[in-house]
């Protein structure tokens, strides 16, 4: 069979070809493309022109598979410009190296500065605690605030560059006392406990009320304590720490820890703290084998001199496990030491990569983040979130929250210059804990993240009939001085192992699940089948009704 040249007539001469072939007609044009077309929608059109049920038929039919081919064509295309992500999962069984471990001592000090001040506070805690729960609850603070002030004497931080910079104009506001709300009908028993705050004005005020009356206590002390510390002046020297004062005994992998390896910090609620391994570059700590004789072991000091117990009032030590260059937050990780508890630590090391751009926002190493950090470590989310809010807290309230770094030219709150710091402070933070502050959407996260999973177990450490023993070989060796009355107590020691439970860890990648090259493989397919299903029945169509020349 020879096809029919457009234009021409039947049995006449054909015309010449060019390189663009014209028709007479439109319909001449439409009947050469249906006849040389594999659609067989289009077939069915000029085959069955004479039956005009027939073309409203195949024309309905071609029309509604086009309509279902693009359809598809519109699914694929909206799922890909949704960028989905599927989740893969991997073992890592590469050398690495150990955590960095941050430990503290639960036992702020005191600076002789402000040593008035905090004495104060503690009377007006006191004066609280008669007023919420009786004399009783406050006698046992009264005791211990007597005996702070007689060891505070010798103990206490002395600074003799900044004496001539004395607190002594600041007073603690009495403004902020404790007080018991009652829910009507609901009893005795359903009260909550708060202070009240106002605006400069001394107008739009709010309680921070808690149904407890201790976290209610907790938190009024610790926003004094703050107003307390801004009177510090900023690089106060700290009062120098020994690491024996802590760290009894300290090995890894069988090797006893070296100077070198911890460095020291104090956060004023925790206390004394020290990193290990806080860069991670030291071959030292290289982990070698899983297991416990493999992992690091400490002996620490838990006794609670108490120099400020509304502050902390957890006994025992606090550790976190975190990656390197990474500051540690305590208040937000971190798990608490038992005294006189063995405490063995697993841990597993999990990584997370993420792909960022187009599914999702992630970031590198922060260089492309708007928030400045204000701590000069690596970047983190909560690092990111803290200078995020201490710049809100700096422009909005005009001073800066005490537990977070200060920004350049910034001083720390303090209601002595600023009475209405605590109003826009709680408001500030109740916008950021429920995502209603632009810090989240400023803050990604990382696009690399190490996590560190743990599992603990427990057990009475020394026992009964080691405790003798145990306590003569640190008093030789390490300098142990129990100040126990009870010589069967074990409220002042600790042990603690940390060590890798494996040490291959998993890795879990995000991957595009429709890729560019996925999309337009998926399209291919479907005008193949679209083209192959015509054609088929075009080729059929032609044996049925027998076209020949």
């Amino acid at each position: 069979m020879e096809p029919e040249l457009p234009g021409g007539e039947g049995g006449g001469e054909a015309a010449e070809e060019g390189l663009i072939e014209f028709y007479g007609s439109f319909k001449e044009m439409f009947e050469f493309f249906c006849k040389n077309s594999t659609i067989h929608g289009t077939v069915r059109l000029v085959c069955s022109g004479r039956n005009r049920m027939k073309t409203a038929f195949w024309t309905l039919l071609l029309l509604a598979s086009l309509a279902m081919l693009y359809w598809q064509f519109a699914l694929m295309f909206s799922q890909f410009w949704a960028y989905p992500v599927v989740l893969t999962m991997s073992m890592d069984s590469e050398p690495k190296m150990f955590p960095a471990v941050t430990i503290c001592n639960l036992d702020p000090s005191r600076f002789e500065l402000v040593s008035e001040q905090l004495e104060q506070l503690e009377l007006m805690a006191e004066e609280s605690l008669t007023f919420l729960y009786g004399p009783k609850a406050s006698a046992r603070l009264a005791r211990l605030r007597d005996r702070n002030r007689d060891r505070d004497r010798d103990g206490a931080i002395r600074v003799q560059a900044w004496a001539n910079l004395s607190s002594a104009g600041f007073r603690l506001s009495h403004n902020f006392s404790l007080v018991r709300m009652w829910d009507p009908g609901a009893g005795r028993k359903h009260s909550r406990v708060g202070f009240r705050l106002c605006n400069s004005t001394g107008g739009n005020c709010f309680y921070t009320s808690h149904p407890s009356g201790m976290d209610a206590l907790l938190e009024w002390f610790h926003f004094h304590y703050m107003n307390v510390m801004a009177q510090l002046p900023p690089g106060l020297p700290r009062h120098p720490q020994h690491f024996q004062d802590l760290v009894y005994s300290c090995q890894y992998d069988g090797e006893p820890c070296r100077p070198s390896d911890h460095v020291h910090f104090h956060h004023p609620v925790f206390g004394s703290c020290y990193t290990f391994n806080s860069k991670g570059t030291d071959p030292f700590w290289a982990a070698t084998k899983p297991g416990i004789p493999y992992g690091l072991s400490l002996i620490l000091r838990a006794e609670q001199k108490e120099h400020l117990p509304l502050l902390s009032t957890v006994a025992g030590v606090k550790v976190m496990i975190h990656s390197h260059n990474q500051t540690p937050f305590l208040e937000h990780e971190g798990f608490h030491i038992r005294p006189g508890i063995a405490t063995t630590i697993g841990i597993r090391q999990d990584q997370v990569n993420r792909l960022g751009g187009n599914y999702g926002r992630c970031t590198t190493d922060g260089a492309d983040v708007a928030v400045e950090l204000l701590y000069n470590n690596s970047y983190t989310l909560q690092a990111c979130l803290h200078s995020c809010f201490q710049r809100a807290m700096v422009q909005r309230c005009g001073c800066g929250y005490f537990y977070y770094p200060l920004p350049a030219g910034a001083r720390y709150c303090d209601y002595s210059r600023q009475p209405a710091w605590g109003h826009c402070f709680y408001q500030l933070y109740s916008r950021l804990r429920n995502h209603r502050l632009d810090c989240f959407q400023h803050c990604p996260k990382p696009c690399r993240e190490s996590l560190y999973k743990v599992s603990a177990g427990t057990a009475k450490w020394p026992s009964a009939k080691s405790q003798d023993w145990v306590r003569q070989a640190l008093r030789h060796q390490n300098g142990y001085n129990s100040s126990s009355s009870s010589s069967s107590s074990r409220r002042d020691i600790a042990k603690v192992t940390i060590f890798y439970r494996q040490l291959s860890s998993q890795a879990v990648h995000e991957a595009p699940l429709l890729s560019e090259n996925l999309l337009l493989g998926a399209c291919d397919w479907l005008w193949f089948c679209f083209f192959l299903l015509g054609n088929t029945s075009h080729r059929s169509h032609m044996l049925k009704y027998g076209w020949e020349e």
